[in-house]
């Protein structure tokens, strides 16, 4: 799976540089029967349809071309939304003085799932104001210990 995301990533790169967009993310899943290819883009005052459009598109003409992926799936080209992923380290320094969550592989004190501000990032290491009940403590996180991040927008 990752030859075909790496392929989609190669293709779709100058597509979304063309329009001064930024590639958030490639996943290529199988839910239930069905294939997805999804490729999340964004921009600083963020995206609308119109250009989900035109990047499926070009992309699907790159794609029909190649014909890299043997059996039927569904192209979806989409924002990321406002929770979204953060996996390389330009969207964590991006994400400085922001809310967000994060999971971890293993337990560090005791937890594996973090909510809070995210204050510094250090190649190898993010730190993030949390509270707890009325406390509120700095956590430094390992990124080789990160599941997963994302953005989180608190109520």
């Amino acid at each position: 799976m990752s030859k075909v995301t790496d392929l989609v990533e190669e293709l779709v790169t100058p597509i979304i540089a063309d329009m001064n967009l930024e590639l958030v993310d490639v996943e290529y899943v199988k839910e239930g029967k069905n294939w997805f290819l999804r490729i999340f883009i964004d921009k600083d005052e963020g995206i609308d349809i119109e250009e989900c459009g035109i990047v499926s598109e070009r992309l699907s003409e790159h794609l029909d071309k190649l014909d890299p992926i043997p059996h039927n799936y569904f192209l979806e080209v989409s924002s990321p939304g406002a929770e979204r992923p953060l996996k390389k380290e330009a969207d964590f320094k991006k994400a400085i003085g922001k809310n967000i969550f994060v999971k971890t592989y293993e337990p560090l004190n005791g937890e594996k799932s973090f909510e809070g501000k995210l204050i510094d990032f250090i190649e190898g290491k993010l730190t993030m104001e949390i509270k707890v009940k009325t406390r509120t403590s700095i956590v430094e996180v390992p990124t080789d210990k990160i599941a997963s991040a994302r953005l989180a927008i608190i109520f």
